[in-house]
C-alpha cells in the first residue's frame, strides 16, 4: 500500500487555506428601509401611470356621483351635510387605498409576481410601503377636488380644507395597510377583490352619515372602520369653531391604525414570499 503525501493530495471541503481573509468577496451592505421603499414608490409610480387617469376618473365621479344624489335630501349646511362632503371625499382614498391595493397584491400573489420581490435585496416593508404610498399619492388630486366640489354644493366653509394635508397621508396608511394585508392574506385572487370591494363598501355606507344618526349596532360597526375616523376629523373642521382636539384624536386613532395595518401587511408579505 503505498501512501501518499498530504503535500499533493487536492483541496477539499475540509481543506482549510492558509490565509482565509486574503482574497474574500465582502458582502454589500443591507438594504436600508427608506431608499428601498423609495425606489419602489418610484417603481409603482411608473408602472401605474397609463391607468392614472382612468384611475382618478372612476374614484373621483364616484364620489361626486354620491354628492350630487345626497344633495337631494340633506339641506346644505346643515349637520349631515358636512359627514357628507368629508365621507364622499375620504371614499376617495378608500377606493383606491384599499380597494384597488387589496386586488393588485392578490393578484401579485396569486401570479408568483412576489418572487420577484423576494428576489430583491429589499426589507418586506420598503414593498409595502412603497406600494402604499404609490396607490394613495393618486388619491389627492381626486380627493381635493371632491372636497372642494362638495363644499360648493353644500354651502359649507373651506376655511380648513387644508386638513386634507394630514387626513390623506394618515387616512390612506391605514386603508392601505388593510388593503395590502387583505390581498396577501387572501388565498385567492377573487377573494382579495371581494374583500376589498366589501372594505370599500363599509367605508361608504358607514362614513357618510353621522353617527347619531346610526343604530347602536351599526355604530360599533362604524367604529371599527378607520376611515371613519378621518371623515370624523375633516367633518369637525367644518363647524364655526372646531373643537381640535377632537380632530388631533381622531387623526392619532388614523395614525396609530396606520402603524398596526402596515406592520400586519410586511408580516403578510413576508408570510406568502416563502410559500
Amino acid at each position: 500500500m503505498s501512501v501518499v503525501s498530504a503535500d499533493v493530495l487536492p483541496s477539499g471541503p475540509l481543506a482549510v487555506p492558509e490565509a482565509v481573509g486574503t482574497g474574500a468577496a465582502e458582502l454589500g451592505p443591507k438594504a436600508r428601509l427608506w431608499p428601498s421603499m423609495a425606489a419602489v414608490y418610484r417603481a409603482q409610480l411608473s408602472r401605474a401611470r397609463v391607468a392614472r387617469i382612468p384611475l382618478l376618473f372612476v374614484a373621483t365621479f364616484q364620489s361626486v356621483g354620491i354628492l350630487i344624489m345626497m344633495r337631494g335630501v340633506v339641506d346644505g349646511g346643515s349637520h349631515d351635510a358636512r359627514f357628507v362632503v368629508a365621507g364622499s371625499s375620504v371614499l376617495v382614498v378608500a377606493y383606491v387605498g384599499l380597494n384597488l391595493l387589496a386586488q393588485y397584491f392578490g393578484q401579485l400573489r396569486g401570479s408568483g409576481g412576489l418572487d420577484h420581490y423576494a428576489t430583491l435585496p429589499v426589507p418586506p416593508a420598503a414593498v409595502v410601503l412603497g406600494a402604499a404610498g404609490a396607490y394613495a399619492s393618486f388619491t389627492v388630486p381626486g380627493t381635493a377636488l371632491t372636497a372642494v366640489f362638495g363644499c360648493v354644493l353644500f354651502g359649507l366653509p373651506m376655511g380648513n380644507i387644508w386638513i386634507l394635508a394630514a387626513v390623506i397621508p394618515l387616512a390612506g396608511a391605514a386603508l392601505a395597510g388593510l388593503g395590502a394585508a387583505l390581498g396577501l392574506l387572501a388565498p385567492r385572487p377573487e377573494l382579495a377583490t371581494l374583500l376589498g370591494q366589501l372594505g370599500m363598501s363599509a367605508a361608504l355606507l358607514l362614513g357618510v352619515l353621522p353617527a347619531d344618526r346610526m343604530p347602536d349596532a351599526v355604530r360599533f360597526l362604524r367604529d371599527l372602520v378607520p376611515s371613519t375616523y378621518g371623515v370624523e376629523a375633516f367633518a369637525q373642521t367644518f363647524a364655526a369653531h372646531p373643537d381640535w382636539a377632537l380632530v388631533l384624536g381622531d387623526l392619532a386613532v388614523c395614525a396609530g391604525v396606520g402603524v398596526v395595518s402596515l406592520a400586519v401587511a410586511a408580516w403578510a408579505y413576508r408570510r406568502a414570499a416563502v410559500r
